[in-house]
């Protein structure tokens, strides 16, 4: 059920933005006996989570290029087609993004520099299954090719079969990295923070997770072992005028909610007929979805707000400071 919530006073703001509470405290116990396990036992440890959390207890430990070739044979055209141009346009935006070297004399005779080096070893952790984030592999993959990162390699969860969804080879493929290990959840992070037979030592350890993933990273982080951030529960906030289209705004709500059950989306609009309309598209779309029951339970954390103009709007988001903040309004430049 969404509700809509009409102006709203700024006392009950703070409410409103309240993300979902999850204990951690058992995912942390899980973690640190997996960590501990694998640091010890290697790669046999490895294995073995493998074997009695993905299903998967095959002797094949990593793709090969028969796995890449039969990728893009078997991928379809189309998206085949959206994975290049995604490529494309990750590059011209992150080539633009390289620094050079800096040299400032702050006073007579004191220079002070600044030098940007690549990482020389950087694991990717790729989530698979029911969602494999191809996309992931392109915006971490091509960053560190453009940076000259020596050593880049990827560890995704196999299916039961010891299969790698192809889109995620694909895109691996694109982006440059021949390494990809079969290798899912907590027990990766241990094998690219620790290094063992199968899987390289990271120096830094970039990528998504479920809450047994950031855990595990928050966790190698303590060691000694560079990550990029923890990474929570997916966030949406989209900011719809009387000029948005209803149907855009339910997708990029549901884009997020698909993510996991503990997503957060809110929606803030100027009128509750544009409100109502997005509330009507949201569930329609939702009906389409594959992940549909995912969807639904995130949905429970769905706030659709009616505020008085843009201004409340914009005060509302930035006391809530979502993960994603979409302006679907006349004239966004100026809002943003």
């Amino acid at each position: 059920m969404i509700n809509i919530v009409i102006n709203p006073p700024e006392s009950e703001w703070e409410q409103l933005t309240q993300r979902p509470q999850a204990d951690f405290r058992e995912v942390e116990q899980a973690v640190t006996a997996i960590l501990d396990d694998v640091k010890r036992n290697g790669t046999s440890a490895l294995v073995n989570y493998t074997a009695a959390l993905d299903g998967y207890s095959g002797s094949k430990q990593m793709a090969d290029e028969n796995d890449f070739t039969a990728a893009e044979q078997n991928l379809d055209a189309v998206l085949k087609i959206a994975i290049l141009q995604a490529a494309a346009n990750i590059e011209k935006f992150h080539s633009a993004q390289l620094t050079t070297y800096q040299q400032v004399e702050i006073m007579p005779g004191v220079v002070c520099s600044k030098r940007a080096l690549p990482i020389e070893s950087v694991g990717l952790y790729i989530p698979g299954g029911s969602a494999p984030l191809f996309s992931t592999v392109l915006m971490l993959g091509i960053p560190a090719r453009i940076a000259a990162c020596k050593n880049v390699f990827l560890c995704t969860p196999p299916s039961q079969e010891g299969k790698v969804h192809p889109a995620i080879l694909f895109a691996a493929k694109v982006a440059g990295i021949k390494q990809v290990y079969y290798a899912g959840g907590a027990q990766a992070i241990a094998a690219m923070a620790f290094g063992n037979a199968a899987i390289p030592k990271a120096d830094k350890i970039f990528g998504p997770g479920n809450r047994y993933v950031t855990c595990a990273k928050s966790q190698v982080a303590a060691w000694g072992v560079a990550i990029d951030m923890p990474a929570g529960p997916s966030e949406v906030l989209v900011i719809a005028d009387e000029q948005a289209v209803p149907r855009f705004v339910a997708a990029d709500l549901l884009a997020q909610a698909e993510h996991g059950p503990d997503s957060q989306v809110i929606c803030l609009c100027i009128s509750e007929g544009m409100a109502r309309a997005i509330k009507t598209e949201t569930q329609d779309l939702l009906k389409q979805l594959p992940r549909k029951d995912i969807a639904e339970k995130a949905l429970k954390y769905y706030r659709s707000l009616v505020l008085e103009n843009i201004e409340h709007c914009i005060r509302f988001s930035n006391q809530s400071a979502p993960e994603h903040l979409i302006l679907s309004v006349e004239k966004p430049e100026k809002w943003a």
